[in-house]
């Protein structure tokens, strides 16, 4: 699985984005190929520069499907509004996706890793 991560910076006009993200949204779902998508607010910055006020993921199968999503109209447009919603303070990654969920890790801890 293959994720598209938008990461917002700090806005002056924050009011600006959450006036378009419904429209952002609608244009971002209907790209081909997306399986789930997901947003968070950032409530600090643990480590690092970066300073980032929101996170939006967008998860596909496959990177040359995330690809053709990002070129597709819908694609286009939710581009241009991001660009313009956040006056550009936007990172874009395109990341490989691995998750595991706890059942499954747990099963694989050594005995010497548990503890009562």
């Amino acid at each position: 699985m293959h994720k598209l991560v938008i990461l917002i910076g700090p806005l002056e006009d924050r009011r600006t984005l959450d006036d378009a993200w419904p429209d952002f949204l609608h244009q971002a779902e209907l790209m081909p190929g997306l399986q789930r998508e997901s947003t968070s607010h950032v409530e600090s910055v643990l480590y690092g520069t970066g300073q980032y006020i929101q996170m939006h993921e967008l998860f596909f199968n496959s990177l040359p499907e995330l690809q053709a999503a990002m070129a597709s109209a819908p694609g286009n447009a939710a581009g241009s509004l991001l660009q313009k919603m956040t006056q550009g303070k936007m990172s874009l990654l395109i990341a490989d996706h691995k998750e595991d969920d706890l059942e499954n890790i747990r099963k694989h801890k050594t005995q010497g890793d548990e503890t009562d």
